[in-house]
């Protein structure tokens, strides 16, 4: 729950840094100019969201997976077999619902006009992502279904970009109950051989985003179970405490790979290098090596016990309680909210002039009221979506459980929704 909480919270950090600060996505500040503080390895993971997805994929893979192993393991197969039918409907609705509430919320915001600031200020990556209104009522109807449907068949939601992860970790899901449907009689050691056979498939495939992901914490939920693994890894404290540490710094590294211009700084560039070694042709090292770097950090924390204190501490377990909500609603509060308070006390810079035919060049991007009131601004914005993420998970999130459980008491056999018995128990 505390991993899930800071990877939202990072995913957030990360958009900020997309919006007001670009030129941290890359090593330095030029090619021949030296790093600022958040460029630098290790530091950089603060500003790096494409380590977060790789997170919420490992996490869907271990948490998904935790029950049906446990069940399979002492023996109770008709139990994981039935957990896994529920458990397949039940995260459909879950995640489904909530993201066309969501959308829904966005694109109503939209049609009033809520994001015509957006659309002006010097921010790429928040004019981008602002869509216009549609240009009537039927069209903003039909814009709002096409888009729903297409968050789920090819990840594209003009109303809420970021919500392209939900179809592939939905996605991910599925591959969770179905392998473990496919490997409920297998034992567990032979089970893990599937899951590594499986893994190397999505590595030579170059599917860094979900498959390498689900597939690791496949094996980590079944070594955080598996009481042989447990018991020789307390019969060795310091050495596992050693590994463990090396795994996180490792991981910690290579989560560090930049998403721009790799060749400016050398250790990237290095890492660029070794790639060339161990990925596959024509792959995306930006995709592959925050994956790479998230399973070998999270092998690290399951084997740490210091990590785990910290991990398990209040304040990130409370971030992961509000972790799906804060990833539904924070772009579109930044668009507006943050949008408004940064940009919204300052002017349009005229036309610089004239082109050669005498027409007259576009306006300038309006530019934020202070770059130094950015650093009061933003922790106060953190502040208030936090307290709307609170609010989502208090009345929305309930809603969309009791929608989702009357969807499975219509569909679902009687016979499934009566707890029989367990032959095997």
């Amino acid at each position: 729950m505390g991993l899930r909480g800071l990877a939202s919270f990072l995913v957030v950090t990360a958009h900020i840094s997309r919006s007001l600060a670009p030129y941290l996505l890359s090593p330095a500040m030029s090619a021949t100019m030296p790093p600022v503080l958040l460029q630098l390895p290790f530091l950089r993971c603060l500003v790096m969201g494409r380590a977060s997805v790789a997170v919420f994929a490992i996490l869907s893979g271990y948490v998904n997976a935790l029950k049906p192993i446990k069940q399979t393991r002492a023996g109770n197969i008709e139990a994981a077999l039935s957990g896994i039918a529920k458990s397949a409907f039940r995260r459909t609705g879950r995640f489904v619902i909530p993201a066309v509430v969501a959308t829904t919320l966005s694109w109503l915001v939209c049609q009033f006009g809520a994001y015509r600031l957006a659309k002006t200020v010097d921010s790429a990556w928040i004019r981008d992502t602002s869509p216009a209104p549609s240009s009537s009522f039927a069209a903003a109807l039909s814009d709002l279904v096409y888009n729903i449907i297409t968050t789920w068949t090819d990840g594209g939601n003009e109303y809420d970009r970021i919500q392209w992860t939900l179809t592939y970790l939905l996605r991910g899901s599925m591959l969770v109950y179905l392998t473990m449907f496919a490997t409920a009689y297998v034992q567990p050691r032979y089970r893990i051989f599937v899951y590594a056979v499986m893994y190397m498939f999505y590595w030579k495939s170059g599917d860094a985003v979900i498959g390498i992901n689900i597939y690791a914490g496949l094996v980590l939920a079944e070594f955080s179970l598996d009481q042989d693994v447990q018991t020789y890894a307390s019969e060795r404290p310091k050495i596992f405490s050693v590994m463990s540490s090396s795994l996180i710094f490792l991981g910690l590294y290579m989560l560090s790979y930049p998403e721009d211009n790799p060749d400016w700084a050398r250790w990237s560039n290095a890492m660029t290098n070794f790639g060339h070694y161990i990925f596959p042709a024509n792959s995306e090292y930006a995709r592959f090596y925050p994956g790479l770097g998230a399973n070998l950090l999270t092998l690290g924390i399951i084997f740490n016990h210091t990590a785990k204190k910290i991990l398990s501490h209040p304040a990130l377990c409370w971030l992961g309680k509000l972790s799906f909500a804060i990833y539904l609603l924070h772009a579109p509060l930044l668009r507006t909210l943050l949008t408004w308070m940064l940009y919204g006390a300052s002017s349009r810079p005229p036309s610089p002039g004239k082109d050669k035919e005498g027409n007259n060049l576009p306006l300038g991007w309006v530019p934020p009221v202070s770059r130094w009131l950015c650093f009061i601004l933003v922790p106060l914005w953190y502040v208030m979506i936090y307290k709307i993420a609170q609010a989502w998970v208090a009345y929305v999130d309930p809603w969309c459980g009791r929608l989702t459980n009357w969807l499975e008491d219509k569909a679902f056999r009687e016979e499934a929704k009566i707890e029989k018995p367990l032959l095997l128990a």
